[in-house]
């Protein structure tokens, strides 16, 4: 039964709403993803620029890149090859395109409806905060916030914490619960120092798996460059059933890419607005715009790596194995060595650590929305998280992980039925940027151009004097 009704979600439901939105979103911002792409390099050099107290566009930006980029880029992909043949790549790279739009109003939304946190100097925001203010629904948000809690809160932090652990028993023999336990401890370090230490943490680690991902990939890549005008043909192909895709023809193609695609990417979810909010930035579209990047960078960067890997070398027709994992591992391995064993199972542990951190701050969040003056729920929380880590490093999860999957598809829907009914209000937000910005300002967001919004006024009454320091 469980099965059913997650496989009805994600094959109909889901995929219907999401690509139907995201089309509309697409096509009525006139493809706001591909007009803001060179912006996006500019807010980006804003973004780098640190306000004390606060925390950075760009920290927003690498903490929601340590969520987006995980498990689902090194085994999801390799998973979505096997199932759905080369094709899935072509499909998983449309999703990334549509859920750039998606991504980009969701995550506008969060800003625009941040509030201010006077004690610690923060912000907080998320859909369950557009929900409130937005919608004016209370018991919407209460939903929504009780799903992203299990799903990300706890459940996907067992699962990290599981596949860190078995990836490091497989390839250093490792026993998988002296991994929990250190895991264990230095993220409890991590995590009692707040969001700031979070962003901190995740601002030197992000980038350095990443890059070292993507040169790894580039080596692999050059080596067989031969090769990959071949491969490029073989996902185009594939995508449009003009070759036999293993696994199920382009029907499977589709179905494994959209699905793969929006796991990795998270685009719509609604998980990434809760980060996108606690930035400190003069207009709700700039950090729109700079979480749309991080979805390019999760798809067309770090999948697209993890697809050329396992496609230049075949693997996946020969081997046999079903382990996305291990594919991944085995691919690498045939590349450059022994040593690409070791290098996935380092890379998917750094992945696992950073979407653990950024997994703790959506379930923090998500308390905090809830009973925002019981500091003896947050540490109950803390402490639980802690357990599962450690849990969750020693066992089999596939039952966890086949509710999550449930639970991760009702928090999508209902995020997404939000973003239709608040369709008006973000195209409001961007035709604001779009204005100032094709006046050759600067955008500053003022609240007082939407008095028909429940805004924090204190949580925006800093934006001009951001812009000040930018120019600085």
């Amino acid at each position: 039964m469980l099965a059913t009704v997650t496989d009805f979600l994600w094959s109909y439901v889901l995929i219907a709403f999401l690509i139907t939105l995201g089309l509309v979103f697409t096509i009525a911002s006139r493809f706001v993803q591909l007009r803001y792409f060179v912006e996006m390099f500019r807010v980006l050099g804003q973004a780098f620029k640190h306000h004390t107290g606060h925390v950075s566009s760009f920290q927003a930006l690498t903490l929601s890149v340590a969520g987006r980029v995980g498990a689902g880029n090194v085994a999801g992909v390799a998973v979505a090859i096997t199932l759905g043949g080369p094709g899935a790549v072509f499909w998983m790279w449309v999703v990334g395109l549509i859920g750039m739009a998606t991504s980009f109003f969701e995550c506008s939304l969060a800003q625009a409806f941040k509030t201010a946190e006077f004690k610690t100097s923060t912000y907080r925001g998320g859909p369950m905060y557009y929900m409130e203010r937005g919608l004016g629904s209370r018991k919407l948000g209460m939903v929504f916030t009780l799903l992203l809690l299990f799903t990300f809160g706890l459940a996907f932090v067992a699962l990290q914490s599981f596949t860190a652990s078995s990836s490091l028993e497989q390839a250093f023999d490792i026993p998988m619960h002296w991994t929990g336990i250190v895991m264990t401890i230095v993220v409890g370090l991590t995590i009692f120092g707040g969001v700031q230490r979070i962003s901190r943490v995740t601002e030197i680690i992000v980038p350095l798996m990443a890059v070292a991902y993507v040169i790894v990939a580039l080596v692999v890549v050059g080596i067989n460059y031969a090769e990959v005008p071949g491969v490029l043909a073989l996902i185009v192909k594939s995508a449009f059933g003009l070759e036999e895709a293993v696994g199920g023809g382009i029907g499977a193609a589709i179905m494994m890419g959209v699905r793969r695609g929006l796991f990795s990417n998270e685009a719509g979810l609604g998980s990434a607005p809760n980060v996108a909010a606690v930035a400190f930035v003069p207009h709700p579209v700039n950090q729109g715009i700079v979480q749309s990047f991080s979805v390019f960078i999760d798809t067309a960067i770090i999948c697209t790596a993890t697809a050329l890997i396992i496609l230049i070398s075949g693997i996946h027709e020969t081997s046999g194995v079903d382990d996305g994992v291990v594919l991944t591992q085995l691919a690498l391995q045939d590349h450059v060595g022994p040593w690409g064993e070791t290098f996935v199972s380092v890379i998917l542990t750094l992945f696992a650590f950073s979407s653990i951190l950024y997994n703790f701050y959506l379930g923090e969040n998500s308390s905090s929305w809830m009973t925002p003056d019981n500091p003896i729920f947050f540490i109950v929380f803390r402490v639980l998280m802690l357990v599962l880590i450690l849990w969750g490093s020693m066992q089999d999860l596939t039952t966890v992980f086949s509710f999550a999957d449930l639970t991760m598809a009702l928090l999508a829907v209902f995020n997404l039925i939000a973003l239709a009914l608040l369709m008006k209000v973000g195209f409001r937000l961007m035709n604001d940027y779009d204005q100032q910005w094709r006046a050759g300002k600067v955008p500053v967001f003022d609240p007082d151009k939407f008095p028909d919004l429940n805004i924090d006024r204190e949580a925006w009454k800093d934006a001009a004097d951001a812009v000040d320091r930018v120019r600085k």
